[in-house]
């Protein structure tokens, strides 16, 4: 298993960007100015993308495992490689995600507690309702952890 900076022909895995953000549009505001890496074991299983947001703050923006591949700890051990890469770089890492039981246990579980909510923001930014669990996504939940 390798985990590798991608510097160039990110869209090549769009596929995978997709999974957390399923509106290519708000993809191109952060990949460019975002750090990606792949996790590959044996063809790429997971990708991630953090950005610094001032402050001593990193924030992941986009996670995501191939479907045939989740579950299997690959998107627990890039959070893992971020963390050790970034510790004494930046004080805190954070998220943001939809409040869903999918996606906030699973940053639970990884050390990350609840932080703050933007209030509309799947609403607000996205040309169409996003829905998971059968549950329509309307607040942006934020979660963080010491670095």
């Amino acid at each position: 298993m390798k985990i590798s900076e991608v510097t160039a022909n990110r869209k090549k895995y769009i596929d995978l960007l997709l999974l957390a953000d399923e509106q290519e549009e708000m993809i191109d505001r952060y990949l460019e100015k975002g750090t990606m890496y792949i996790l590959d074991d044996n063809g790429v299983k997971a990708e991630c993308v953090v950005t610094d947001e001032s402050g001593g703050v990193l924030e992941i923006k986009n996670i995501a495992t191939d479907p045939d591949h989740q579950g299997k700890g690959y998107g627990k051990m890039l959070i893992d490689f971020i963390i050790e890469k970034y510790s004494g770089q930046y004080t805190v890492l954070q998220v943001g995600t939809g409040d869903s039981p999918l996606t906030i246990p699973f940053y639970e579980k990884c050390g990350f507690a609840r932080s703050h909510i933007v209030k509309d923001f799947f609403i607000d930014h996205y040309d169409h309702p996003i829905y998971e669990c059968g549950v329509q996504l309307v607040d942006m939940v934020y979660l963080q952890r010491k670095l």
